[in-house]
């Protein structure tokens, strides 16, 4: 799930951009309420892009604080331990905050064992910078001889992804909020045969009715996996 249009949500309301975060972090509270309910076994939720580093501002700040506090509530959340969800965050965590990667180590370490549900947070995530660190890791095994060129297939390359961790890498449907009708880099190889579902409401008011409508979407099509 892309979760965008916090900031377009506030403008509209007339009020501060912190308050859309705040509100599209109340809305993702939520979505784990409907995802519990409806069984997902696996939501990857992209949460803050590689991109976004890049402003450097008092809304960049804003946002370290929020993800860290609402990461924290996650850590002491019952439903992870409830539906053994393993808690994973994606992304090239090493550029966030210490405050940040703290407590998803805590969470890393505490849901490292369930394998029934999952739950991804791609944080400083981007789909290029996926691809280019998988390339490197490849090119390390080759380097010390442990992997041959020739060996290189569709399968090496997921293994290297940072969705390698879970039973299932390839998404069965990828939702975006807001209108955007683009994936912004979001899974890039996994989202070769996703379902592709673009909803005009921004991410804050996103009700539970909307994913039911999505879900319906997704059931009606007829999924060809490239055949």
């Amino acid at each position: 799930m892309i979760l965008d249009g916090n900031r377009r949500w506030a403008k509209r309301h007339l009020t501060m951009p912190k308050k859309g975060h705040w509100k599209g972090a109340d809305a993702v509270e939520n979505l784990l309420d409907w995802c519990e309910e409806f069984d997902i076994k696996i939501i990857t939720l992209y949460a803050l892009s590689a991109e976004n580093l890049d402003r450097k501002d008092d809304e960049l700040e804003y946002l370290y604080e929020l993800i860290r506090m609402r990461l924290e509530k996650l850590f002491n959340d019952p439903r992870i331990h409830r539906n053994k969800m393993r808690v994973k965050a994606i992304g090239r965590i090493e550029l966030l905050p210490d405050s940040i990667k703290e407590v998803l180590k805590r969470l890393d370490d505490a849901t490292k064992n369930y394998d029934n549900h999952f739950l991804n947070i791609a944080l400083a995530y981007g789909g290029q910078n996926e691809l280019v660190d998988a390339v490197k890791k490849i090119g390390i095994k080759i380097k010390d001889g442990t992997l041959d060129v020739n060996n290189i297939d569709k399968k090496e390359i997921e293994s290297n992804l940072y969705t390698s961790h879970l039973p299932q890498s390839s998404p069965d449907m990828i939702l975006r909020t807001s209108g955007e009708k683009r994936l912004s880099g979001f899974l890039m190889w996994q989202s070769a045969y996703s379902e592709l579902v673009f909803m005009d409401i921004f991410w804050p008011e996103f009700r539970k009715i909307d994913l039911m409508r999505a879900i319906r979407t997704f059931q009606e099509r007829k999924r060809r996996l490239g055949k």
